[in-house]
C-alpha cells in the first residue's frame, strides 16, 4: 500500500524523483530481497550439474567455484541494474527495474554442462556471451518481432522452463543429485527440511502482508536454515569453516574459466534471448502501469531490452550467467506505489557490494541442499504457473490446441527421454534433448505457417473426443 509520507502520488509516480534516504535505502533493499534467492539459485543448480557443487569432491577445498559463480550472480545483477536505472545512450530504460540471472536460460546451459565440471565452463560462457550480444542486437527490432511470440508461444515455454525445473527441486528436496544411489536420498529427515520451508512460504503469501508477503520465500529458507542447524543437518564448525575460508574481498577475474565457441551453446542462448526479451517487454509494460498508470514508450522498451543484452554479455566475461528483469518486482512497485529508479539503484549497489564480499557467497554455500529444496519447489512451481496464467490468454481454437499440444509432446517427451536421440550429432542432441528449444521453435514456426481456422472434422479423429467445446479462451466472461 502507497505511503504518502514518502511522498506526494505526483512524486511517486515519477521515475527521477528521489526519497529521502532513510525511506529510500529499506525500499531498494526490499527490492533486492524479492529477488534475492531466485538470482543466486541458477549458480547453484549449474554448478551442481557440472559435478562442482553440493556432493562432490569439490567440498574438501569449500567449493570455491560454485562460490564464485554465486558471487558474479549478485554482483552483475547489481550491475544490469544499474544499466536499466541509470542507463547510457541508449542502454537502459531508465525506470525501477530489477535485474538477477534467468532461469530461462537453465534447461539450455544443464545439457550443456551435465558431468563435464569446470572443464564446461568455457563453451558455456562463450555461449552466454555471443547471445548476450545477440539479445543487444534484438533490441534494434524488438518491437518488429512481438507478433512471432504471442502468449501461445510465450506461454508455452515459460511453462516448459518450469516443467524442465521442478525435477531439480524434488532432487534437491530429497537430497540432492549426488545422494540419489545413496540410503538417506528422500529420507524423512530430508524431506522435512524441505516441507519447512514450503509451509512457512506459503503462511506468509497468504497470511502475511508487505515485506513479509514480497520476502517469503528467503523468510522460508532462513527458517528451514534454522531447522536444519537444529537437526544437525547444518553445524556452527562448518559455518565457520566456510566463513574462514572465503576472501574478505575480491574482485571479478575477466575469462576466468576461459572462452570457447560452441555452436550448441550460442544456438541455445540465442534462440533463448529472444524469450527472454520479449519477457522483458512485459515486465516493463507493467511496472509502468502498475507504477505511474501510463504505457510503456518505444525509448524504454528497447532500453530495457539493451541493458538486458548488455548485462549478460558483460557478465559472461567475468563468469556470470545471462541477466533478465525481475517480474517479482512488478507487483512489489505497485504495491507500494513507489516509481523511483532511484530507489532500485539503492538496491543495485547493496547487490554489488554483496557481490564483492565472497563472505557473502560462503554463507550461502552452506545452506543444506534440502533447504535450498523446499525453496526451489515454490519458485519453479510459480514458473509453471505464470506459464499456465500467461496461456489463459489465448483463444483456445482448435488451431492453437493443435499447436500447443504438438508442441509440448515433443519438447517435454524429448526432455523426459533423451536417449531417444542419442545418435544425433552432439550439437544437436543437446539443443534438442533441453526440450524447450524444439517446443519453442514447433510453436512459432507452426504459429506463423498454419492457416488461422482448422475445421472440427480436422481435430476430431486425434483428439479421442477432448477437443474442448470453447469458442474462445477459458475465462469467464
Amino acid at each position: 500500500m502507497t505511503d504518502s509520507s514518502i511522498g506526494t502520488p505526483q512524486q511517486l509516480r515519477d521515475p527521477n524523483y528521489t526519497p529521502a534516504l532513510h525511506r529510500a535505502i529499506p525500499l531498494g533493499i526490499q527490492h533486492v530481497l524479492a529477488m534475492f534467492v531466485s538470482n543466486v539459485t541458477p549458480a547453484i543448480i549449474i554448478a551442481g550439474a557440472a559435478g562442482f557443487g553440493f556432493g562432490s569432491d569439490a567440498g574438501a577445498q569449500g567449493f570455491p567455484d560454485m562460490t564464485y559463480l554465486i558471487q558474479m550472480s549478485m554482483l552483475f545483477a547489481g550491475i544490469a541494474t544499474l544499466f536499466q536505472t541509470i542507463g547510457f545512450g541508449p542502454v537502459g530504460a531508465r525506470l525501477p527495474i530489477v535485474q538477477g540471472t534467468s532461469f530461462a536460460f537453465i534447461p539450455i546451459m544443464i545439457p550443456l554442462v551435465a558431468g563435464k565440471g569446470v572443464e564446461a565452463l568455457p563453451a558455456l560462457f562463450g555461449g552466454v556471451i555471443i547471445g548476450g550480444l545477440f539479445h543487444t542486437f534484438i533490441a534494434t527490432f524488438i518491437g518488429k518481432i512481438r507478433f512471432a511470440l504471442p502468449p501461445l508461444v510465450t506461454g508455452l515455454v515459460v511453462t516448459m522452463i518450469g516443467l524442465a525445473l521442478v525435477k531439480v527441486g524434488i532432487q534437491y528436496a530429497a537430497g540432492g543429485i549426488p545422494a540419489i544411489d545413496k540410503p538417506e536420498y528422500g529420507s524423512l529427515l530430508n524431506w522435512s527440511a524441505a516441507l519447512i520451508v514450503i509451509f512457512v512460504t506459503l503462511g506468509l503469501k497468504f497470511y502475511a502482508k508487505g515485506m513479509l508477503a514480497v520476502s517469503a520465500v528467503v523468510i522460508g529458507i532462513i527458517v528451514g536454515y534454522f531447522y536444519a542447524m537444529a537437526m544437525g543437518m547444518v553445524t556452527l564448525e562448518g559455518i565457520a569453516t566456510s566463513w574462514s575460508r572465503a576472501a574478505p574481498i575480491a574482485f571479478p577475474s575477466p575469462f576466468k574459466y576461459g572462452f570457447e565457441l560452441s555452436f550448441a551453446a550460442i544456438i541455445g542462448f540465442c534462440l533463448m534471448a529472444f524469450v527472454s526479451a520479449v519477457e522483458t517487454v512485459g515486465d516493463v509494460s507493467g511496472i509502468t502501469k502498475g507504477g505511474a498508470g501510463r504505457e510503456a514508450t518505444d525509448e524504454e522498451i528497447s532500453g530495457a531490452t539493451y541493458a538486458d543484452g548488455l548485462g549478460s554479455a558483460v557478465a559472461g566475461v567475468f563468469g556470470g550467467f545471462p541477466n533478465t528483469s525481475f517480474s517479482q518486482n512488478v507487483g512489489l512497485i505497485a504495491m507500494t506505489g513507489v516509481m523511483s529508479r532511484h530507489v532500485v539503484t539503492i538496491g543495485a549497489i547493496f547487490l554489488i557490494i554483496c557481490g564483492l564480499i565472497p563472505k557473502v557467497g560462503a554463507v550461502i554455500r552452506t545452506i543444506p541442499i534440502e533447504v535450498l529444496g523446499g525453496g526451489v519447489i515454490v519458485m519453479f512451481g510459480m514458473v509453471v504457473a505464470a506459464g499456465i496464467s500467461m496461456l489463459s490468454d489465448v483463444n483456445w481454437n482448435r488451431r492453437n490446441m493443435v499447436i500447443f499440444a504438438i508442441a509440448l509432446s515433443i519438447g517435454l517427451g524429448l526432455q523426459l527421454d533423451p536417449k531417444a536421440v542419442q545418435y544425433l550429432p552432439d550439437t544437436l542432441r543437446i539443443l534438442m534433448t533441453s526440450g524447450l528449444l524444439p517446443a519453442a521453435v514447433i510453436a512459432i514456426v507452426l504459429n506463423l505457417i498454419l492457416p488461422e481456422d482448422l475445421s472440427d472434422e480436422a481435430t476430431d479423429a486425434v483428439s479421442g473426443g477432448m477437443q474442448g467445446h470453447g469458442e474462445g479462451s477459458f475465462k469467464s466472461k
